[in-house]
């Protein structure tokens, strides 16, 4: 029971953080200006715009796969009894 209990906590704060994680990497385009490296070149992955891209959005990428994956394996093995 406690064991149950101990993987659902993970399970729940691991959805979300991938969610904030896939929230950032859809907002982030939008909230750095591309014209003006100044404005990004300090951010982590900078100088380069596509580092500062690649490090703000792959994380969410990566998370929504891994949700997706999770996903699809809870609902293959509640489909076939191996709860």
């Amino acid at each position: 029971m406690h064991n149950r209990f101990l993987r659902r906590v993970v399970v729940v704060a691991a959805y979300v953080m991938g969610v904030y994680l896939i929230l950032r990497a859809l907002v982030e385009p939008f909230l750095i200006n591309y014209s003006q490296p100044q404005t990004y070149m300090h951010d982590w992955g900078g100088p380069t715009y596509v580092g500062v891209l690649a490090v703000h959005m792959v994380p969410g990428i990566v998370s929504l796969g891994l949700i997706i994956a999770h996903v699809r394996k809870t609902r293959r093995s509640r489909t076939h009894g191996k709860h």
